[in-house]
């Protein structure tokens, strides 16, 4: 159970915070810039206020997600941390001689206190709350676009996820002391994932007992890595690949197997809001959700950029109808007008081509008509006929015995007259030059913050790992206007 108000922490020792955590220390300023109480009331019905042992505070298990999420640590190895580290101390809320939790404790709290919580949604409006607040926020336009992460569960089988750790633990015990190779069990010659299971326990159980070895930190982020799948994550890898997760496409000839995060962001680089889907889905399709998420954040939307994937027609007619300037260029792929099965076939624009309903890639196209006359000339998109053969969808798509697969659109440009005039006005040309923010904010996502490969399995995971990801970069972005 949680208390009902929070205790304070009394110690003879807090005075040392004043010493060893400087006034510009990064999370100082985090505790400084925002109440965390907020937190706790969102929380509570997930806990019992009355019977059972205390809970570590809520405030406490959610800055311990924080910190991993900054830092881009292993719950082992941010829970180790947080022991000598006195600005962790400081933040989490801590006195100096605290003892810490168990990392345990943060699988559990993910697992059962974050449940049925919107957190994406509500971590997002709190930081656009407080950008707004700050006067951070100024203008009145947004820029989207989408950010791809791979599956933690790749198309790797179970076993071969398992190998790919152990190798990387053995290669850097290797780097310090090569006879170490006598002292490891022998490895696997079966496929059973048991027996792959059974080796890596035996690995961590020798290399535990090697302190000189263990001491290495390279050696204990490797090690935490291991223990942390096969513990953790056991019962997962029984059920082999990630099950929600979904085949998407970057280009025509590069795909990952994975989550696509959509976010609006406004000039300033505060993300206003956040959609996360499964791989294949098709960026223009998320536009009308991350305006009104963005709205409902507190933002005030006159004009939103973005690229040729969000100019399709019912973009174009959702922004006419809310007065807001669409910065997007327009492709005569995308922007079709009316066209058959709009909802079985979506148009990847990295790829060219369109995807069907079961996540296939057309392999070619082919114009047809008379040329220079859009009005009759059709775009007819090829897909992979032996796929079809197998695909469990097939039915209603693909008929029997058929020789080829074709899906054809129709080329309407006329429909788009007043958003090509407008795509040769000045404004448009202007506001096109503030789309590059938001490639280098999923960079920074990705490359800083751990946001390439998915944490965990599934979309709730997918969903916890962005919000703390985006949480966390929003902060971040607001200290540095601020000073």
């Amino acid at each position: 159970m949680i208390q009902k108000q929070t205790s304070m922490v009394f110690s003879p020792y807090m005075a040392i915070y004043d010493v060893v955590v400087p006034k510009d220390n990064m999370l100082r300023k985090i505790n400084e810039l925002i109440d965390f109480s907020f937190v706790l009331e969102e929380l509570r019905d997930n806990y019992c206020l009355h019977n059972g042992r205390n809970a570590v505070d809520p405030i406490r298990m959610f800055k311990y997600l924080l910190l991993k999420t900054i830092h881009d640590l292993s719950d082992v190895d941010i829970v180790e941390r947080s022991r000598y580290d006195m600005s962790f101390k400081y933040f989490l809320g801590m006195a100096p001689e605290d003892p810490v939790i168990d990392p345990s404790s943060l699988t559990k709290f993910r697992k059962l206190r974050l449940k049925d919580i919107n957190l994406l949604d509500m971590l997002i409006h709190k930081t656009v709350e407080i950008a707004i607040e700050k006067e951070i926020i100024k203008n009145k336009t947004i820029i989207v676009d989408a950010t791809h992460t791979k599956a933690r569960y790749n198309h790797k089988t179970p076993k071969e996820i398992l190998m790919d750790q152990s190798k990387g633990l053995r290669k850097v015990i290797y780097s310090i002391d090569e006879e170490m190779k006598n002292k490891f069990p022998s490895k696997t010659t079966t496929d059973v994932l048991q027996d792959e299971i059974t080796y890596c326990q035996k690995l961590i159980e020798v290399v535990e007992t090697e302190e000189r070895i263990t001491q290495y930190p390279k050696v204990k982020e490797q090690l935490n890595l291991l223990k942390e799948t096969v513990s953790d994550d056991i019962e997962q890898l029984r059920i082999s690949k990630d099950q929600d997760a979904k085949i998407g496409h970057k280009s025509a000839d590069s795909s990952f197997f994975g989550y696509k995060t959509h976010i609006a962001m406004s000039e300033e680089r505060i993300i206003t809001a956040a959609t996360i889907t499964t791989g294949e889905k098709t960026d223009g399709k998320e536009l009308k959700a991350l305006i009104e998420k963005s709205t409902a954040a507190g933002m005030v939307i006159e004009t939103v950029i973005g690229d040729t994937a969000y100019s399709e027609k019912g973009n174009i007619e959702y922004s006419e109808e809310n007065n807001i300037k669409l910065v997007a260029k327009l492709n005569p792929s995308v922007t079709q007008g009316f066209r058959k099965k709009e909802e079985e076939f979506q148009f990847n624009k990295d790829a060219g081509m369109y995807v069907c309903k079961a996540g296939h890639l057309a392999i070619r196209k082919a114009r047809q008509g008379k040329k220079d006359v859009a009005t009759n000339q059709t775009d007819t998109y090829y897909f992979d006929i032996e796929k079809c053969k197998i695909c469990p969808l097939k039915e209603g798509c693909y008929k029997e015995g058929a020789k080829s697969k074709t899906y054809s659109v129709s080329i309407k440009s006329n429909e788009h007259t007043e958003q090509a005039t407008f795509q040769e006005s000045e404004y448009f040309k202007e506001k096109s030059k503030e789309r590059y923010k938001i490639e280098a904010k999923n960079s920074e996502l990705k490359h800083r913050h751990g946001y390439d490969v998915a944490k965990s399995s599934g979309l709730l995971g997918m969903e916890l790992q962005g919000a703390m990801a985006i949480f966390t970069v929003n902060l971040k972005r607001i200290l540095k206007l601020m000073a």
